[in-house]
């Protein structure tokens, strides 16, 4: 049960969108649209935004620079979490973490699970720490984004929700 304290003003993060694709273009990229879109309706702001391919190099290329810039506080992916060949959104990601975050990549799928059943078991949905950037990745697919933000990323970006939650370690930050 999400529990908020109204005492405490929501902080504003700074985050990042990287869509992990090898078919999306800006123009069809409704996942990373309705990520900008929440991102900023929570107040916070999306300070940079990306596609890529899968191609594990580009990836942690264009991770790596967001996660050494200060200004940069969380990043969101989706896309290439799936069960497929050359999927590399895990390959590229997982090195690059500090620690991870177990309990998003389960909670993620016990919720998905009471929406699509068992073919939840294909994502590899995590979220992890690096460099004290808060990375979440997740499925590509628009519905999977809205599954993660609204029921469990949003409650953790805000400041205000008890008994605990990963913005408060950023507000010194912001």
């Amino acid at each position: 049960m999400s529990k908020v304290d109204p005492s405490k003003p929501n902080t504003a993060l700074n985050c990042a969108i990287l869509t992990i694709s090898d078919t999306r273009t800006a123009e069809n990229d409704t996942s990373g649209d309705y990520l900008a879109e929440s991102v900023r309706a929570a107040g916070h702001h999306c300070v940079q935004r990306g596609i890529s391919s899968g191609n594990i190099y580009q990836i942690r290329k264009i991770l790596s620079d967001w996660i050494v810039d200060d200004t940069i506080q969380i990043i969101l992916t989706n896309g290439g979490t799936g069960f497929a060949y050359g999927k590399g959104t895990a390959a590229a990601i997982l090195p690059l973490l500090d620690t991870t975050v177990s309990g998003f990549g389960e909670l993620f799928r016990h919720l998905s699970w009471l929406e699509i059943g068992s073919s939840t078991l294909q994502s590899d949905a995590f979220a992890g720490v690096a460099n004290n950037t808060l990375v979440f990745c997740m499925p590509g697919s628009t519905n999977a984004c809205k599954t993660a933000w609204e029921k469990i990323i949003v409650e953790q970006l805000d400041s205000s929700h008890r008994p605990c939650n990963f913005a408060t370690h950023y507000a010194s930050q912001a």
